[in-house]
């Protein structure tokens, strides 16, 4: 006999497949949820050591709203369900200690969500604080033919490289969360240059080389760089302080000792003295 809970778990996935099944199909650059499989495979390990929220499955965190529904499970704001997977994952991979689960779920974190159209951004979370600073610092790659989405996934992919390297990974990993080629706007298919292959492990972005980098090796590199000198520079900051502190004390506490000693010898001296 099957056990009850798994019985239910069975019912849900049959309803959330008939709901995604059953959402209307809308002009959009999709279908593209996983062309980065291997992170989504990552995540999905981490999330089930600990998924209070009862999150479905990480690639429902990249649907567009209508189809993220069925997989929300106790997260109220569709528009936040792939910040609080990653968040979730990030929690429990960095409780294992394990570093690459936590660097699989900052690159998720950053991965493109589905939209409604080609050139259409995604609504970014504002409803839930990541509990994670590391999650909350980074934020999806956007449409690339979305207005300034050039300039913005750069932003996302170095910010990314930060949070990777501060975690103990590798940095250039934040490359690999980069997204397609611009689609054409208004293109009545709305498949853009994107890919979609649930059964490729790797994610077929990478196995059919459809990635275009955000930034060069040069740039993240520089970045992360700029951030090491910025905290080494803080950190050198506060030992100055520290020394200059303990400088402070040590001429205090000699004056205080001269200040001690005279007073004694003055005040014996005085013991002696002969009055004439």
């Amino acid at each position: 006999m099957i056990p009850t809970t798994k019985l239910v778990l069975l019912f849900n996935a049959l309803l959330s497949l008939n709901a995604i099944c059953a959402a209307p199909i809308l002009k959009r650059e999709v279908p593209q949820e996983h062309s980065h499989e291997k992170f989504l495979t990552s995540v999905a390990a981490s999330l089930s050591l600990n998924n209070p929220d009862g999150i479905l499955d990480p690639v429902f965190g990249l649907l567009g709203n209508a189809a993220a529904a069925a997989g929300l499970g106790k997260i109220t704001d569709p528009d936040c369900l792939h910040q609080a997977t990653a968040d979730q994952a990030f929690t429990n991979a960095k409780a294992a200690g394990d570093v690459q689960g936590q660097v699989d779920a900052l690159i998720y974190a950053a991965l493109e969500r589905n939209t409604g159209a080609v050139g259409q951004k995604s609504v970014l979370c504002t409803s839930i604080k990541a509990v994670n600073p590391e999650i909350a610092a980074i934020t999806q790659h956007q449409d690339p033919a979305s207005d300034g989405a050039a300039a913005t996934n750069k932003a996302i992919v170095l910010e990314l490289a930060k949070q990777i390297s501060a975690v103990g990974g590798d940095p250039l990993q934040a490359l690999e969360s980069g997204t397609f080629a611009p689609g054409q706007i208004g293109d009545p298919t709305g498949a853009g240059n994107t890919c979609d292959d649930a059964n490729d492990p790797i994610g077929c972005i990478f196995t059919q080389n459809l990635l275009v980098p955000d930034a060069t090796e040069d740039e993240i590199n520089a970045a992360v760089g700029g951030a090491g000198a910025a905290a080494n520079a803080t950190s050198a900051a506060q030992d100055a302080t520290a020394t200059d502190a303990a400088a402070t004390e040590a001429s205090a506490t000699e004056a205080s000792t001269s200040v001690e000693a005279t007073a004694t010898a003055t005040e014996s001296a005085a013991a002696n003295a002969t009055c004439p």
